[in-house]
């Protein structure tokens, strides 16, 4: 996802982390539904993506960004265009950000077997561990950010 410095800014807010962490359990919510409602699912299903891609870009920079959320926006952020950066990211956090990665893809994986089966076990147990793998994840990059929040390019981003 290619975002400008503004586009990022905003993504940090921690209003807009809060509004875009119940997405995978609407979403889930509104691909469920299509047992009750039918093929109306998909006005749900087009609003909750809708907001998926509006998110990052509706929200003001924050007025403070000392906060886990935003932390964890811009530990993405230097995760994502380290290349960019010119940053060598330490191995530890590239193999935890691997291995919660395919831990909520696992999860994402099951959750998606129950939602097109419409079985309970598996949707819940697999939006559980997907929501596990991507809050770990962001907590990892918390501490990634933390480890480079004295660089000089990124330490301005907390205010």
């Amino acid at each position: 996802m290619r975002m400008s410095e503004d586009v990022w800014m905003r993504h940090a807010n921690p209003w807009s982390f809060a509004t875009r962490l119940p997405l995978l359990l609407l979403l889930t919510i509104a691909c469920w539904s299509r047992a009750w409602i039918g093929w109306f699912f998909l006005i749900p299903l087009a609003v909750i993506i809708a907001w998926t891609f509006l998110n990052p870009r509706v929200f003001p920079k924050p007025r403070s960004t000392r906060n886990w959320a935003s932390k964890g926006v811009f530990g993405e952020r230097i995760m994502v265009n380290r290349k960019e950066y010119c940053v060598e990211i330490p191995e530890h956090h590239v193999k935890a950000a691997f291995a919660l990665t395919m831990l909520s893809l696992a999860g994402a994986i099951l959750l998606l077997y129950g939602v097109v089966f419409l079985e309970p076990l598996s949707t819940v147990a697999g939006c559980i561990t997907a929501y596990l793998g991507k809050l770990w994840y962001v907590d990892r990059m918390v501490w990634l950010f933390e480890d480079f929040s004295e660089n000089p390019r990124f330490k301005n981003w907390v205010y």
